[in-house]
């Protein structure tokens, strides 16, 4: 049984958030308000979420579920069948926030419209996740990450000059919006303590990475400017590059301000760039930036990288080491700051995963559990909570309206995801 007295002192203790979305921008916004302290029920189909299958899988155990679903309750319920959506709807008229990802239309045709949730629960935060948003000529399109990392103007952006558009290894967008979301929910979540009013919140995936793309936009509207791809490099920033050191690592530099670059420049003895007259504008250095490049490549390229991060640091120079998650698993800084945490996992033991998204000195937050199994918390929230006989639960389990209570979906093929990045080990 999933203990929630382990959250009574959390900050967002008493908050009910039922998570109907799926794979990962939607579920994220749930396990973010779980990590301080929110009750998340979460609801899958009695076939579970997509992302239970994603890549990768120990001992049948999906590693993504372990952490999106952490800190969650877990129920099954086909919501397209009207004893399930009823469900829901008696879940809901005592909820705070429910959070889903269906495609625009979808809960209108089930019953479910957020006007009618909100006649059953004024309160009631409705956080509808999709991939263009409720509104607009594109809102019935799927909405993959990847498509809003394409429109977004993000992949336009990004990869080397001469190449291709490239697009993250990663659910880059869906992280974004997640974050987004989350600020939105706790938004709303602050007018319906005031008023007693609850909303909608219409968050399409790909609007929160275009907003953080900076001043593009406004730039493109008073000088006509169409950002181009340039690598690591960007128009406002010089010295700014990855750079390979002689024993095959790597290390990242920026010099965003003139005094920076020039620590940067006098460190590996290029002291009559960093004195030139032109130095001091951006546009000087723009203009000289293949040379102020080779100087550090080549300085760099001669030295192994403690001795070149040494170097640097020792400088006052803006750098960085390129790491792999390996050499983020074994950093003390990620273990003293929380950034890396151990959670027990009932099946594999001792699990790693990432730590809080912020540390809060007076209200912090806390990680109390792993993902559920599929349906764990049936009998605990259908029964209990909501007083569902458990012959019309047996009904409903014999028909598929709800799924068994605690059970593993079979581990599927130990092939990787399409979008999974490839396997690295060293």
């Amino acid at each position: 049984m999933f203990d929630t007295t382990e959250a009574s002192e959390l900050p967002l203790s008493g908050v009910r958030v039922v998570d109907a979305a799926t794979i990962y921008a939607g579920p994220m916004i749930a396990t973010l308000l779980g990590d301080f302290g929110a009750d998340v029920v979460k609801v899958e189909h009695p076939r579970g979420d997509g992302l239970r299958s994603w890549a990768w899988h120990k001992d049948g155990e999906s590693l993504w579920w372990a952490l999106v679903g952490r800190n969650k309750r877990a129920i099954t319920l086909a919501l397209s069948d009207p004893r399930g959506a009823d469900l829901l709807r008696q879940l809901l008229a005592e909820t705070d926030v429910f959070v889903e990802s269906f495609r625009p239309g979808t809960l209108e045709r089930w019953g479910l419209a957020p006007d009618d949730l909100l006649r059953v629960n004024p309160r009631l935060v409705v956080v509808r996740v999709s991939g263009f948003g409720q509104t607009g000529p594109y809102r019935t399109r799927p909405g993959f990450g990847t498509l809003a990392e394409a429109i977004s103007g993000f992949a336009d952006t990004n990869g080397q000059a001469d190449g291709p558009p490239v697009l993250p290894q990663w659910p880059l967008a869906d992280g974004v919006a997640a974050l987004a979301g989350a600020f939105a929910t706790m938004t709303a979540l602050r007018h319906a303590e005031r008023t007693g009013e609850g909303q909608v919140v219409d968050l399409s995936i790909y609007e929160p990475l275009f907003w953080i793309l900076g001043a593009q936009t406004t730039a493109h509207d008073q000088l006509g400017i169409v950002p181009s791809r340039q690598g690591s490099r960007t128009a406002f920033n010089v010295p700014r590059e990855c750079y390979r050191t002689r024993d095959g690592r790597w290390v990242a530099l920026s010099g965003a301000t003139a005094a920076t670059g020039r620590r940067i420049l006098r460190a590996v003895g290029r002291d009559d760039l960093a004195d030139a007259p032109w130095f001091d504008e951006i546009t000087g250095r723009i203009a000289h930036r293949d040379e102020i490049d080779e100087a550090i490549a080549s300085w760099v390229a001669e030295r192994d990288n403690d001795d070149v991060l040494a170097t640097f640091e020792a400088a006052g120079a803006t750098v960085g080491p390129v790491y792999s998650i390996a050499d983020i698993a074994t950093d003390p800084h990620f273990d003293e700051r929380g950034s890396i945490t151990t959670v027990e996992h009932p099946a594999l033991g001792p699990l790693r995963m990432q730590g809080l998204i912020a540390n809060l000195t007076r209200t912090p937050g806390r990680i109390r559990s792993t993902g559920p199994l599929l349906g764990e918390h049936n009998d605990e929230i259908l029964r209990d909570l909501l007083g569902c006989p458990p012959d019309e639960l047996a009904l409903l389990e014999s028909e598929s309206v709800v799924g068994p209570t605690g059970t593993r979906r079979e581990a599927p093929s130990p092939e990787p995801a399409p979008d999974a990045p490839p396997v690295r080990t060293s």
